[in-house]
């Protein structure tokens, strides 16, 4: 921190201590969440609960608790943000980081402060203990950018492997296949079977799948360490770990063991396949644990859960997190941030982080709750323990934390665009590839550019990745 940063922040806090005076109790918080029921199962959320006990045990504050499409909540944000009514609490998906730390407040400012910054090294504020040390290092630090942490999940998932059991052993396959050879050997296998299935397997055309098999091969998609030891400013989807990917999909594709319905982002076209049992194989989200596990004993096969298959030819470097965190707003007084970062903490404390993976699918952001879940939840069903531990198998690099891009919303579209002609048009990958990152990087360029001067985007521009 230079002098003059120095100087400005002190007086920047004794402003807010004077302010702290006059500060009406109880100090209100307002916190905006994302909406479970909008992306995972209709379980009610337990921040309200949560809020309702932090409140009870913190009488001078106030949390109150508003629901947001997470695909609408940047956008929602940046305009309470032009009218000065910014929430204090902010929940992002995970692909809006680069968005969140370039979002300005209506005085020109950073709208959100990183949240390492703000804790200063405490172990507990307001006697509620910090978790940051606690977390899984996978989930915390894919929001760590230039070594400081900005924000902290709330919730993450992973991309595992569901697989038909009853299929695979008509077909002398006793195990989920965990490489890209062991999916191909399965689907030659599954293909081989008097009235089997159509295909072995399928998947949607869906950008994380792309950043998962680069990230698995320690592969970058951009310069500056994924964008994470300073602004990304180059591009390139072409990456021989790109590359690998690709072709390896394209052989599964041309010799008719994987499934595509010609639409991106067919999540329903896929759980319909394997819940028909028109393929063995289907890789999605983990918090689709939520239904496919049913879907199997609703139609009496035995479903199982494996980690993502990987390349064989390259070291694992580990997978990266999806899922949402929490973003501290800039410019609060010492109390209201203090508040808002005790309820932070209270709201990952490891029962509540636990309870919340619980209803929701979803990976516990601190090992504290991970122990409480492997006692009961995970005892009872260890499939839905494949998730977490991919995760917490990571190397910690900046390529399997995944990248931190600007304008990633447009630049996972070319992706996912390339790969479609790649299958529906015959469109040699690398080129197709490398006229995907011209593509990219002129949105790169555009945002980097509209960051560097005065800002010209618009809350519509705030688009989350899907």
């Amino acid at each position: 921190m230079t002098r003059l940063a120095g100087k400005m922040e002190a007086d920047m806090t004794a402003a807010h201590r004077s302010s702290d005076v006059a500060e009406e109790r109880p100090i209100k918080i307002n916190v905006w969440l994302t909406d479970p029921a909008r992306w995972a199962t209709n379980e009610a959320d337990i921040a309200v609960i949560a809020a309702d006990e932090f409140n009870a045990a913190h009488p001078e504050y106030q949390v109150e608790i508003n629901s947001y499409d997470f695909r609408t909540m940047p956008a929602e944000v940046a305009r309470a943000a032009e009218r000065g009514e910014a929430p204090d609490i902010a929940e992002y998906h995970f692909t809006a980081t680069r968005g969140a730390m370039d979002t300005l407040g209506n005085d020109g400012n950073p709208l959100f402060t990183p949240v390492e910054r703000a804790i200063a090294g405490r172990t507990e504020i307001l006697g509620e203990p910090v978790i940051l040390d606690d977390m899984v290092p996978a989930a915390r630090d894919y929001f760590r950018y230039a070594g400081e942490l900005t924000a902290i999940p709330r919730t993450a998932s992973g991309i595992v492997l569901y697989a038909n059991m009853d299929l695979l052993a008509k077909a002398g396959v006793t195990e989920p296949p965990r490489t890209w050879r062991e999916v191909t050997a399965a689907c030659q296998a599954l293909a081989k079977l008097p009235n089997g299935p159509t295909h072995g397997i399928a998947w949607p055309n869906f950008y994380w799948v792309f950043l998962q098999a680069v990230a698995q091969q320690g592969g970058l998609i951009a310069d500056h360490d994924n964008g994470r030891s300073g602004r990304a400013e180059k591009v390139d989807l072409a990456t021989t770990e790109m590359m690998n990917y690709v072709r390896w999909w394209q052989g599964l594709h041309r010799d008719g063991h994987y499934l595509y319905t010609g639409e991106l982002l067919d999540f329903p076209g896929g759980y319909a396949a394997f819940e028909e049992q028109r393929i063995g194989l289907f890789l999605s989200s983990s918090v689709d644990a939520s239904h496919l596990l049913d879907r199997g004993d609703r139609h009496g096969f035995t479903v199982a859960v494996g980690p993502l298959p990987h390349n064989d030819e390259v070291p694992l470097a580990g997978v990266m997190m999806g899922g949402f965190a929490l973003w501290l707003a800039a410019g609060l007084s010492p109390a209201k941030q203090d508040g808002a970062l005790a309820f932070m903490q209270y709201l990952n404390r490891p029962s509540n982080a636990a309870e919340w993976a619980k209803r929701h699918y979803r990976i516990p952001v601190t090992r504290a709750a991970v122990d409480i879940l492997r006692k009961g939840l995970y005892r009872d069903n260890p499939r839905l323990r494949v998730a977490g531990e991919q995760l917490e198998a990571g190397d910690g690099s900046p390529a399997a934390l995944g990248p931190l891009l600007g304008g990633q919303a447009g630049i996972m579209g070319e992706i996912t665009s390339a790969m479609h002609d790649v299958l529906t048009s015959g469109a040699e990958p690398h080129a197709r590839f490398v006229e995907a990152t011209r593509r990219a990087q002129q949105i790169l360029d555009a945002y980097n550019a509209d960051c560097d001067g005065p800002p010209r985007r618009t809350p519509e521009d705030l688009a989350v990745s899907l």
